[in-house]
């Protein structure tokens, strides 16, 4: 993935990959480079593609080390975050962890949150990253973190609604919004957006003010980068989603889904909504539950300055928890996961494109370096794209932008009044969470 600006400064399941283990109460282990009889804990959300590649890949962790239990703990996304505050606030944390971007900020400001990666260079090797990829796991000088993939939202289509409709994928803003009067005549929709955890609604018009004012929405050092005009130019620009019946409102999505995600929701399935908004290395999962081949990859959005604005950013890391009693095992599992040739090929492009150069290699060998994944991922590296501030991923955050969204998708305000009063939450957040 090019384009890429370094950074500054559920219920769970589990799953016992082999007979052995160790005493809770075992004593810290100082890394030496050796790998010792033990259990350690892995965690990690997603959907179930990425479940049952994942349980595939530790199959084989176990064969080649049997000597090392993994406890395996995974679920979806929502409540995941909560759920891993709790561990880490009580002490109690996986030994290895996929954790999210904002993480390191909010989990692991002064670098101390998570074990310092440097020193587990014995059984980590490092050597398949650019310093570029690495410094987004870095903090403090610290590396609390390998990025797994680099990723962005793309558009993707249900072919079989947009083929049976005479319907062509949108490639400017204006086409998108067109394609809502097509769709209505049917009951359908050629998009859907949500304001929840994934808050890709908000995302989508941060894409398209950006793009209009080459500003970004928050620096990488967590200034707010927007006016207050530019935020109600993007609630502006949501509305005019709704009104156009290109995406569902608020209270549509809520009555028709209830909790579900989207990609497990009829209204996706049965092809009523036939677009969304998802990162490349997720999009598998809306993939899966569609005919094979039917889910297909539409254009960046354009308009009169480009396809520019779009975002990127590390998907997802591997960190090990500073409380783990067994460093180096950790790490060795970090480096199974991110770099070893047949867990590659197994975990395939679950997470996205690798950002080990020898996982990447492994896939482009065996020929398993295509999909949606890969042509996003293209797409984005032809753009001029722009890397998302951690800032702008915290949960926080969300909430202000769900709360605008929502409060305007049901008339309970206008979007100037909505605008006036993100920008001021949004700032005031940004300057207690810098200090």
């Amino acid at each position: 993935m090019k384009n890429i600006i370094p950074k500054i400064a559920a219920c769970c399941c589990a799953f016992t990959l082999s007979a052995c283990a160790c005493s809770s109460d075992a004593e810290t282990v100082k890394p030496d480079g050796k790998l010792d009889k033990c259990t350690i804990r892995f965690s990690w959300w997603g959907g179930d593609d990425r479940h049952d590649a994942t349980l595939r890949a530790l199959e084989l962790w176990n064969k080649l080390h049997p000597e090392i239990t993994v406890k395996a703990e995974y679920g979806g996304w929502d409540g995941w975050e909560e759920k891993t505050i709790s561990q880490i606030s009580s002490g109690s944390e996986p030994d290895l962890m996929q954790i999210n971007y904002d993480w390191l900020i909010s989990m692991s400001p002064d670098g101390n949150g998570f074990y310092d990666l440097n020193t587990l260079t014995q059984t980590l090797d490092l050597s398949g990253y650019g310093d570029d990829v690495l410094s987004f796991g870095k903090v403090n000088g610290k590396l609390n973190a390998v990025t797994v993939s680099v990723s962005g939202r793309c558009l993707f289509y249900n072919s079989d609604v947009y083929n049976r409709l005479g319907a062509a994928f949108p490639e400017t803003w204006d086409e998108l919004i067109s394609l809502g009067s097509k769709f209505s005549g049917e009951g359908l929709y050629p998009l859907d957006l949500d304001i929840q955890t994934g808050c890709s609604a908000w995302y989508l018009a941060v894409v398209y003010v950006q793009q209009q004012t080459g500003r970004q929405f928050i620096t990488m050092d967590g200034e707010l980068g927007f006016t207050e005009d530019d935020i109600k130019a993007a609630l502006d620009f949501y509305k005019q989603l709704e009104d156009n019946h290109v995406i569902r409102t608020v209270r549509s999505r809520a009555d028709e889904d209830g909790n579900a995600a989207l990609y497990q929701s009829s209204e996706f399935i049965g092809g009523k909504v036939a677009g969304v908004l998802e990162w490349g290395s997720s999009v598998g999962k809306y993939e899966s539950v569609l005919g094979e081949g039917v889910l297909k990859t539409g254009p960046l959005l354009s308009g009169e300055n480009g396809n520019g604005g779009w975002m990127i950013k590390p998907s997802m890391l591997y960190a090990v928890s500073k409380n783990t009693k067994h460093p180096d095992e950790a790490a060795a599992l970090m480096d199974f996961l991110l770099n070893n040739k047949e867990c590659a090929e197994i975990l395939g492009t679950t997470r996205g494109i690798p950002s080990s150069a020898y996982a990447e290699k492994a896939l482009e060998d065996s020929g398993k370096l295509a999909g949606l994944a890969q042509e996003s991922d293209e797409m984005l590296e032809a753009a001029d794209t722009v890397t998302i501030s951690p800032y702008m991923e915290l949960s926080q955050m969300h909430e202000l932008y769900s709360k605008a969204i929502e409060e305007v998708s049901y008339d309970e305000t206008d979007t100037a009044s909505a605008a006036k009063e993100m920008y001021s939450a949004v700032g005031e957040y940004l300057k207690k969470v810098r200090k």
